[in-house]
């Protein structure tokens, strides 16, 4: 039985980053999240960097929830979509968020959401 709660990993020029994706699934809708969690070491040391995508149920924005493929999460009413399980779209989503990565090098554990950078994951495509 395959598993998409495995930890992959994301080789960049600065680091090596490990992956996984976590959905949560609940009876209301507006309380799921699917949320992208990259570690700068492997996450069974406990060292290093914690930096996570989470992505909530929004007017514009929907989750995938049993409904279509896991890890998807799509942009209304254009219907563009990401996949969290591509390696590509962890990448781009990382440069997306260098930005505000840089602006808080102390932190060990940051919580973005998602949707704000999921334009510009979307259009380095």
């Amino acid at each position: 039985m395959r598993t998409d709660r495995r930890v992959r990993r994301l080789v960049t020029a600065d680091a090596t980053w490990y992956w996984s994706v976590r959905q949560r699934v609940e009876p209301d809708y507006a309380d799921c999240r699917v949320t992208l969690s990259l570690f700068t070491d492997a996450p069974t040391k406990g060292t290093g960097r914690r930096v996570s995508f989470v992505f909530a149920p929004t007017p514009t924005g929907v989750i995938s929830n049993c409904y279509f493929e896991s890890g998807t999460v799509i942009r209304l009413p254009d219907r563009h979509w990401l996949n969290l399980y591509e390696p590509g779209t962890v990448r781009r989503l990382l440069d997306a968020a260098a930005p505000a990565l840089e602006r808080q090098p102390a932190e060990k554990a940051l919580e973005l959401d998602g949707w704000r950078y999921f334009e510009d994951a979307s259009l380095r495509q």
